[in-house]
Formats: C-alpha cells, sequence, structure tokens
C-alpha cells in the first residue's frame, strides 16, 4: 500500500469496528489521523492508544454530528489538533464512516427516527465535505462508507438504506464536480461485519449472517480498511465516482 507518511486523515466515527480498523490503517500506513466520536470518548482514548503503541500518530476529536452546528465544532477541535500535530491544517483523506444504525419495521417508522437517520447519515456528511474542501489540496480523498443494504432489501432497514443512498450521491455527484482539482470521491459498501455487537454471539444467528457470504464468513473489519487504505493511497487515483462491493459476495446467491 502507498505511503501515506506526509497526509492527515479524518475518520469519523472512528472509536470502534470499521472506523478503528481504518484508522489504524491509515495512520500504518503514516498518516496523522484524527480519531472522531461523538460521544464515545473511553473508546476514541483506545484507538489512539492503539494507534501510537503501534507507532502511528494520532489524536481524538470528540463531537456529536446530527445536532446543530456539529460541523463547526468537529472542525474547529479538528483545526486544533492539526495544528498541534502537524503545525497546520491540512486535510489529505477525508472518510465518513460516522452512522445511525436503525433496524425497525417499516410500520414502526416514525418522522423523528427517520430525521435522525437522515441527519447523521447523509446531512452531516454533505456538510463535512463541504468544509473539508476548504482544507483539502488537489489531490485529496474522500470516502463514504456505505451498505451493501442500498442494492438488496431487507425492510427493517428501509429508512437506514435511504439515508445511505443519500450518501452515495455524495460521492457519484462530487466525484465529477471534483476532478479537476483531483480530488477522488468513492464510496465503499460494506456487508455484514463483525463489529462485535452482542447479537452475533449467537451462534445460529452468526451462522445464518455468514452465510450470506460467498467465504462463508462474516466480514471482518479489517476486511473494509484495506479497501478504504487502497483508495486512500496514490495507487488510488484512477478510482473515482465508484461504489465499491466490498460486502464478500453477499448475496450472490447460493450454489445448488
Amino acid at each position: 500500500m502507498g505511503d501515506l507518511s506526509d497526509k492527515t486523515a479524518l475518520v469519523t466515527g472512528s472509536s470502534r469496528g470499521i472506523g478503528r480498523a481504518t484508522a489504524a490503517r491509515l495512520a500504518e500506513a503514516g498518516a496523522v489521523v484524527a480519531v472522531h466520536s461523538g460521544t464515545d470518548g473511553d473508546g476514541v482514548a483506545e484507538t489512539v492508544r492503539a494507534i501510537e503503541d503501534a507507532g502511528g500518530q494520532a489524536f481524538p476529536v470528540l463531537a456529536e454530528l446530527g445536532v446543530p452546528g456539529d460541523v463547526d465544532v468537529l472542525f474547529d477541535r479538528l483545526e486544533e489538533g492539526l495544528k498541534e500535530h502537524t503545525g497546520g491544517v491540512e486535510l489529505d483523506i477525508l472518510v465518513n464512516n460516522a452512522a445511525e444504525l436503525g433496524t425497525v419495521a417499516p410500520e414502526e417508522i416514525t418522522p423523528e427516527h427517520f430525521d435522525r437517520l437522515m441527519a447523521v447519515n447523509a446531512k452531516a456528511p454533505l456538510f463535512i465535505v463541504l468544509r473539508a474542501l476548504t482544507l483539502m489540496p488537489d489531490g485529496g480523498r474522500i470516502i463514504n462508507i456505505s451498505t451493501g443494504l442500498t442494492r438488496f432489501a431487507n425492510p427493517p432497514e428501509v429508512a437506514h438504506a435511504m439515508s445511505k443512498a443519500a450518501l452515495e450521491m455524495i460521492s457519484l455527484h462530487f466525484a465529477r464536480h471534483l476532478g479537476p482539482r483531483g480530488i477522488t470521491v468513492n464510496t465503499v459498501a460494506p456487508g455484514v461485519v463483525d463489529t462485535g455487537n452482542l447479537f452475533r454471539a449467537d451462534s445460529g444467528l452468526r451462522a445464518a449472517l455468514s452465510g450470506l457470504s460467498a467465504f462463508g464468513r462474516l466480514g471482518e473489519p479489517e476486511d473494509i480498511s484495506e479497501v478504504v487504505a487502497f483508495l486512500a493511497s496514490p495507487q488510488g487515483r484512477w478510482v473515482t465516482g465508484a461504489w465499491i462491493d466490498a460486502t464478500g459476495g453477499t448475496m450472490l446467491g447460493q450454489s445448488l
């Protein structure tokens, strides 16, 4: 993977799971990484500590998304951390990973639930991108973490999938808009990933979910972080506006 030793990165929602693995992978490649969470200060501290113990550079950024003034708070704290660690405020890599989950029967969706999903999963990333562009040099990288659920149906996830489909439009349209600056914008869509959720400790459910993948296992956060790291690297320079299927072959169908 390409050297990111002269780069900086912000990974939203990186106190655990895919975000933590992504922050660690970018730091391993040499980037100075801003580790973000809305409220999980302990998780952020743990991610930063793990990166530093491995020889990388990282700093915490706490800012709740989906509330008034969220992007201003996020970038005030981001710029403070960048100045402390690099002497400037340049941001080379943005990974929009933070998300609000929302499994609920379609008949039980409320306006409040829907508005919260859209605020965190679509509105916040849009305005994070717009603010990041004031700090991002030509040749920067924007990677949006979506879900395979925008391509196949699971009715209890309809509102969540709708919010992620909106996120994907950021990648599509901003890729064209930012092409003249050499900034790539892409979507990575995971499938079922083992992020330590308690319900996956059920062996029967775990086996059923594992069977959705062509590989017969759950995805690991590191499986996704490697895809993100490629897109963030110099080798990813010719990929933009893409929807990258990182579901492990989910829903390809069962063999007879």
